[in-house]
């Protein structure tokens, strides 16, 4: 037997991943030995964790991310343009434990160890990155549904495919079948969603339609620009190594500052969210002790979403640094089932035969589209290893 190391990239200090989940399994890297036997390829194992590390990343993201969907979704039937606010918390949860992480005395002012990455690239990342955030919180505006939101966002396979293509990568012919039943479910459930929103209004003005088409254009504008930094966050990867805690750092800590020119809608946004009914902290049993201490109860949300938003994307991290990007897309795609799930259970967001139409295609092509892409990957490492 003969048996052939493909070692990590030296300069790689973390294991792979970056914050936005599309990222997160666009740029798998090999980390194991491939072993050959009568012309055989082994590849190496899909996941690289032990039990007791496994559950705890799968909580992560199923109890993370579904619980951000839930506070997020308190917070918008509240107040619909909440959006600036949660995108600024979200990303000053993550820069403050990211800035905890990276604090030496060494290098004052700023007192953060050198980054890996000139902070010219990081400068084109960050701005895209913003944007795409702030996007899809500021859609929120134009009373786009959760379930559409989580639909659509899960079509970005097509976009990616796009730019790529662009870019010049080749795809093959099971991949652009997959991507077109996606795209084809995005727009059925769009369309049967804006048509409900029709049937349900006693008089569908053509102010609330053209919100509705602001919305979705905005929405697929943010898919075009994440495609766009998908890509040069994987060209990043490439020349600079795959330092993604870094990279997830200095994507919000860098973006930080672009929301001064919001920072009156945000104050604007907290006090109405300050207005709501107070939630006591201190249990009944215990009132006649204790001070009582009493927050707006939708704070306590905003509070909660930045917190699971820091939960969800570390654990989307770990699990992309320790197993391959299909079985991250695969969680993922189910993670996103839940998601849509617990928001029709909870906030009642019944969807019409069209739309679950249109999300069990974009969901299956998403899976379809994976698989694929990971047979492919499989073959060119079996070709090289001979």
């Amino acid at each position: 037997m003969v048996t052939k190391t493909v070692q990590r990239n030296p300069k790689t200090r973390e294991s792979s991943g970056t914050s936005h989940e599309k990222s997160a399994v666009s740029d798998e890297k090999p980390n194991g030995a491939v072993s050959k036997k009568n012309g055989a390829s082994v590849s190496r194992a899909y996941l690289q964790l032990g039990v007791g590390q496994l559950v705890v990343v799968l909580a992560m993201i199923f109890g993370g991310c579904c619980s951000n969907v839930f506070t997020l979704e308190t917070i918008v039937t509240e107040d619909p343009r909440a959006g600036n606010l949660i995108t600024f918390v979200q990303f000053l949860f993550v820069a403050i434990e990211g800035y905890c992480h990276f604090f030496t005395f060494s290098r004052p002012p700023i007192f953060l160890s050198k980054p890996h990455v000139p902070f010219i690239r990081y400068a084109f990342i960050v701005t895209m990155f913003f944007l795409v955030s702030f996007l899809n919180n500021y859609v929120w505006k134009y009373h786009i549904s959760v379930p559409v939101h989580i639909i659509f966002r899960s079509g970005g396979t097509m976009m990616s495919m796009l730019v790529g293509a662009l870019a010049g990568k080749r795809y093959s012919i099971v991949q652009i079948a997959s991507v077109t039943m996606l795209t084809i479910g995005v727009v059925s459930a769009t369309l049967f969603d804006a048509k409900k929103k029709e049937l349900n209004q006693i008089e569908t003005t053509a102010a609330s339609t053209k919100e509705f088409a602001i919305g979705i254009c905005i929405l697929f504008l943010a898919q075009a620009l994440s495609a766009m930094m998908s890509q040069l966050t994987e060209l990043t990867y490439k020349k600079y190594g795959n330092h993604w805690r870094e990279n997830l750092f200095y994507m919000h800590f860098l973006s930080l500052p672009l929301f001064f020119p919001a920072r009156k809608s945000i104050i604007d946004e907290f006090n109405t969210l300050s207005s709501s009914p107070a939630l006591s902290l201190i249990p009944t049993h215990l009132a006649p002790y204790v001070p009582r201490l009493s927050v707006p109860q939708n704070v306590v949300y905003l509070v909660l979403n930045g917190a699971t938003q820091y939960v969800c994307v570390r654990g989307v991290n770990n699990l992309a640094g320790n197993a391959t990007a299909v079985t991250v897309a695969i969680v993922l795609n189910v993670r996103k089932c839940i998601s849509l799930l617990c928001s029709i259970y909870i906030f009642g967001n019944n969807l019409s035969l069209g739309t679950c139409f249109g999300a069990t295609l974009v969901f299956g092509g998403a899976a379809w589209y994976s698989l694929e892409s990971s047979r492919l990957r499989e073959m060119q490492k079996q070709a090289k290893a001979l």
